[in-house]
């Protein structure tokens, strides 16, 4: 049955990978991102430019471009990586990658409520780098930080959702080979699109709130 996708961040990387697939799947799907690319240009979905999610106005053109579509998934998909350490800690790029990583995919989750109804999933890209007991080599603290708040996020909004019946998945896609890792991955954007969205899909409230690598397993807070 076909289902109706928004994909925020999806004209590069993974998101656009999930465009991809999803398309070809006979899904509906919404591509939002700040600008388009020539890849996703060239797939059967539909393009919303200018919508840069860290922004209220960004955010408010999301609602307006989809106001009466009833969303079946929202994958909030955008982020940023940056790179700080004890030595050299840059409040800038903390700062930054907060309002990216974290209240981004919150307040655009928010923004499109009157969008999602029971049976509608809402899904959150982050990162076993979020992880507090996984973490055992330091660094990375805006990325590791914003994750992690994402994450909490995560867990509140599957809380709050419940009563409306909508199911919210929290995951990291594994190391994969996009630009934000100079393409140093171990897996290819198609397979990591592939298991989100198999993982995305089979969703059911009784897992929402849950935080899962993309190859099915369960990842510590």
């Amino acid at each position: 049955m076909s289902k109706t996708i928004v994909i925020t961040g999806a004209n590069r990387g993974i998101g656009l990978a999930m465009a991809k697939l999803s398309s070809q799947a006979g899904n509906t799907v919404y591509a939002l991102c700040r600008q388009s690319s020539a890849e996703l240009e060239q797939l059967n979905v539909k393009v919303i430019t200018g919508v840069d999610v860290a922004q209220e106005a960004g955010r408010e053109l999301a609602k307006q471009a989809l106001n009466g579509v009833k969303i079946d998934l929202l994958i909030n998909n955008a982020g940023i990586l940056r790179d700080e350490s004890l030595s050299n800690l840059n409040i800038d790029t903390i700062e930054e990658q907060f309002k990216v990583n974290a209240l981004a995919p919150l307040c655009l989750t928010q923004t499109l409520l009157g969008n999602l109804s029971a049976g509608s999933k809402v899904a959150l890209i982050t990162s076993r780098m979020g992880s507090i007991k996984d973490n055992t080599s330091g660094g990375r603290y805006g990325y590791r930080m914003s994750k992690a708040a994402l994450n909490i996020a995560g867990m509140s909004l599957a809380q709050d959702l419940a009563k409306d019946e909508i199911a919210v998945g929290i995951y990291h896609p594994g190391y994969v080979q996009t630009d934000m890792v100079n393409h140093n991955g171990d897996i290819s954007s198609d397979l990591a699109a592939e298991r989100l969205l198999a993982l995305m899909h089979s969703l059911t409230l009784a897992e929402s709130g849950v935080f899962k690598h993309s190859n099915g397993q369960v990842l510590p807070w």
